[in-house]
């Protein structure tokens, strides 16, 4: 099998001829979903809601839920598809409806981020500030997938993963966030994210229209051809730029990140000193690293900083510090120790004593109760008070806990009388050491 067999083999593999759709259901197609009224504009406002809600609460699964329902992908492929075409009214409506969405979409997200009592930013809302040239290429072949679903017959479900690839709708999410908080990082940042998705996505519809050969139906003018050729292009390499810049500057960081990673690793025990910690900060090129151990001297700090250009660091603010002296360290941990301990005595303590006086608290009532229940038997009696205490029987020996019980009397109570009342109170209170005393009051 020879190179040109192969070749011809790749290109019938490549062949969009046959599964095209007829360019009067694609022009059907894309003309329905530039309109932003009536359903699509109750869905955009939906998505955008949903997707303002997933941002809000740092939510991955809620936020490409959103992507799935937003319409936005119409009007952008419009604006390519019309462009390639040299539509312009179709171009004009385009644009209409597309800037009324992007309106529509910040003005709803800002409303929800104005009113919702959660508003801190996180990570799903910074990732959406800070664009790059991978973004673009992203945009520009989920927008290649875009246009070529949409011209053939077997479309399946490529529209919905190109709307979750591009992310359209949490840039719009997050310019209404930056809005609401008067945040301009956050708006301008997410702005260029979404004008960056756009252009890429419209870029990539126009050029497969131009490769498809969509039929042109309105006479232009070459030279009319040319300057919108060199606005297009003007347009794509303004945008192309400052993605470059931030992709340059994203590779820095991960390449700082790495390296500062890798040489944390190499040095988290040096000359008998453990590190206990570190810092680092991409933004500024810095690392911090603390030691605790033997004490680390200025010439082993200079090895250590010297060490850092074997992991491309050399260019980094590094800052090494010490902590305590393994023997200080010691000290202090044990003192905490000892600290911990008299903390915890002292709470059994404070739990003794609480306990004790709840025990007391309930003596003190039971005089109370008792009165109560035995006058309803013995009216005689008046008054009544209870104690538990502890009787000894020679000097020396171990006391014996007793209840003591004295009840006041009014009138006479006979000798019969006093040992039912003495068998009331072994009943009620379950035990048989008991002292019963009965005093006449006047």
């Amino acid at each position: 099998m020879n190179i040109s067999h192969l070749i011809r083999l790749l290109l019938h593999y490549l062949n969009l001829e046959p599964e095209l759709e007829d360019f009067g259901n694609v022009d059907a197609t894309i003309r329905k979903d530039i309109v932003f009224k009536g359903t699509n504009l109750w869905i955009l406002i939906f998505a955008i809601l949903v997707a303002s809600v997933g941002l809000n609460m740092n939510s991955t699964a809620v936020i490409i839920g959103a992507m799935l329902i937003s319409p936005l992908m119409g009007p952008i492929i419009g604006v390519g598809y019309s462009v390639a075409t040299y539509n312009f009214e179709l171009f004009s409506k385009s644009l209409k409806n597309f800037a009324f969405a992007i309106i529509a979409s910040i003005i709803t997200s800002a409303l929800y981020f104005a009113l919702t009592p959660v508003s801190s930013a996180h990570s799903e809302l910074l990732a959406r500030t800070s664009p790059s040239i991978y973004d673009v290429l992203i945009a520009f072949f989920g927008g290649l997938a875009g246009i070529v679903a949409l011209s053939s017959r077997q479309k399946g479900n490529v529209i919905p993963g190109v709307a979750i690839a591009t992310a359209l709708m949490p840039p719009l999410c997050t310019a209404g966030y930056g809005l609401a908080t008067l945040q301009v990082k956050f708006l301008f940042g997410a702005l260029y994210l979404f004008f960056i998705n756009s252009v890429f996505i419209a870029f990539a519809a126009l050029l497969v229209s131009q490769l498809l050969k969509f039929p042109i139906t309105t006479v232009i003018d070459p030279h009319l051809r040319n300057r919108i050729n060199r606005f297009i292009t003007l347009i794509i390499i303004v945008t192309l730029i400052p993605s470059v810049y931030f992709g340059y500057k994203l590779v820095q960081k991960e390449r700082f990140i790495t390296g500062a990673n890798d040489y944390i690793k190499s040095v988290s025990y040096y000359e008998g000193n453990y590190l206990l910690r570190h810092e680092i900060n991409p933004e500024k090129k810095s690392l911090v690293l603390v030691y605790g151990g033997g004490t680390l001297s200025e010439a082993a700090k200079k090895r250590l900083i010297g060490l850092a250009e074997n992991f491309h660091l050399g260019k980094a603010s590094l800052t090494i510090e010490t902590a305590l002296p393994m023997d200080e360290f010691v000290k202090s941990r044990e003192e905490s120790e000892r600290m911990n301990s008299e903390v915890q005595r002292l709470q059994v303590m404070v739990q003794r004593y609480k306990t004790q006086y709840e025990a007391l608290s309930k003596v003190s009532d039971t005089g109370k109760k008792l009165l109560g229940e035995a006058r309803a038997i013995f009216p005689e009696l008046i008054s009544c008070s209870y104690a538990e205490t502890k009787i000894y029987t020679v000097p020396g020996s171990e006391g014996k806990d007793i209840s003591v019980v004295v009840f006041g009397y009014k009138g006479t109570l006979d000798k019969n009388t006093q040992e039912k009342i003495h068998a009331w109170l072994v009943e009620r209170l379950g035990r048989t050491n008991i002292k019963t005393v009965f005093e006449r009051e006047e």
